[in-house]
């Protein structure tokens, strides 16, 4: 039996993801794979520090020092062969925040930032609350899988004068982990537009077999002179609610743009105890991590032989990378809004509306597996009893 096999009840525990249904509108019962957290606890030695500072009982400002960034440094440089240096490093408290501060400090008012719908619904909606012009340079879908159409995106920069270029690799919700040759062919467009490029790479480690994460920034010095890496061990340890993401910096012109338009926010310090999970998860917790990719790929192979046998009207999107699942429900010939409801009272699902990743999204949910492989065994059964009930 697999650690990650533990059902921890997350019920009345301030959750997110579990408590906070009926103010939305949710029926109780239903099982919530939605939110992008997992339902699993963090790797031990975190909690054995957490739980140390606790004992301690002093909470006052804190900031990291030389070991917070050398277990990032050593991080990056074994699973990415990328080597940052200390100056290029900004902390904020999430990637979302990151890329609101990168839009301001890098566009004004009325410019156009692009992004590649279907994709995270928080990258369109900081362009629009920051009163820019949205662009989207829609995925391709073909044959159960995404690819990014070139002329398109090269077109959007120029028609509408592109100024910032929010990335996301690996892709929510598509499951993409977008390859060398793809993402060398996108900065080169940049860099040749002069379009600065936000690239959020916060599941950067959840990369599956026959595949590999890039980091963008590597890959030429003219794109890392354009570039902000936006990382975080949120998402790969389950630290969300502890606030802290690392953006790396290099071009000096740029990062002191960001960091001026951070100070404007008023946000300072982080919290001690996400600089220190966020240490200790990089420094021990590569075992936990990889023991867990393990387990999803188990989890993510199970689903994909269920549907496949009992669902054949819903598909699996491959992923490449990600514990979030992107399904094609199309099949089923229901409209987003009855697609929507039918997840929620006949399958007994709180799922991610594919609408609400913006276009491209209409007759897909997106499935958070971030959890132990019963409840996932559980939801499959749910969904395909409800799916006979339609016949």
């Amino acid at each position: 039996m697999s650690i990650f096999d533990e059902v921890v009840d997350r019920n009345n525990s301030n959750s997110l993801k579990y408590d906070t249904a009926r103010y939305r509108g949710i029926p109780d019962d239903v099982l919530p794979m939605w939110v992008a957290d997992m339902d699993f606890k963090a790797p031990q030695p975190v909690l054995d520090r957490l739980d140390e500072k606790v004992r301690h009982g002093i909470f006052g400002y804190s900031d990291s020092d030389d070991r917070y960034f050398n277990a990032i440094k050593n991080w990056y440089a074994d699973r990415f062969s990328w080597s940052v240096k200390p100056e290029w490093l900004v902390k904020t408290p999430g990637v979302v925040f990151a890329i609101g501060i990168a839009i301001r400090a890098l566009t004004n008012p009325g410019q156009a930032v692009m992004i590649q719908q279907p994709v995270y619904a928080p990258f369109s909606g900081m362009v629009k609350k920051n009163k820019r012009q949205l662009i989207v340079n829609q995925l391709a879908y073909h044959n159960q899988t995404y690819q990014i159409d070139l002329d398109d995106f090269e077109k959007q920069i120029i028609r509408h004068q592109v100024k910032l270029f929010v990335l996301c690799n690996p892709h929510n919700p598509v499951g993409r982990v977008w390859t060398k040759e793809e993402l060398t062919a996108m900065g080169e467009i940049c860099v040749r537009h002069g379009v600065y490029i936000c690239s959020d790479e916060i599941h950067q480690d959840f990369v599956y077999a026959g595949h590999k994460h890039e980091v963008l920034a590597q890959l030429s010095e003219p794109l890392a002179q354009q570039t902000l890496t936006c990382t975080a061990p949120s998402k790969t340890f389950n630290l969300a609610g502890l606030q802290v993401s690392n953006i790396f910096i290099s071009n000096s012109h740029i990062r002191q743009k960001f960091k001026n338009e951070l100070r404007a926010s008023g946000y300072g310090l982080l919290s001690v105890m996400g600089l220190i999970a966020c240490e200790t998860a990089y420094e021990q917790g590569q075992a936990w991590l990889d023991e867990l990719l393990v387990y999803l790929a188990g989890t993510i192979s199970w689903l994909n032989t269920y549907l496949s046998q009992h669902i054949p009207q819903i598909r699996m999107i491959q992923p490449e990378g990600t514990y979030l699942l992107w399904l094609d429900c199309s099949q089923l010939g229901l409209s987003a809004v009855e697609l929507d409801q039918f997840m929620l009272s006949k399958a007994g699902l709180w799922l991610s509306a594919g609408t609400s990743f913006g276009q491209g999204g209409k007759g897909f949910q997106r499935m958070n597996i971030g959890c132990p492989r019963s409840m996932v065994q559980k939801a499959a059964q749910q969904l395909s009893e409800a799916v006979r009930s339609l016949s």
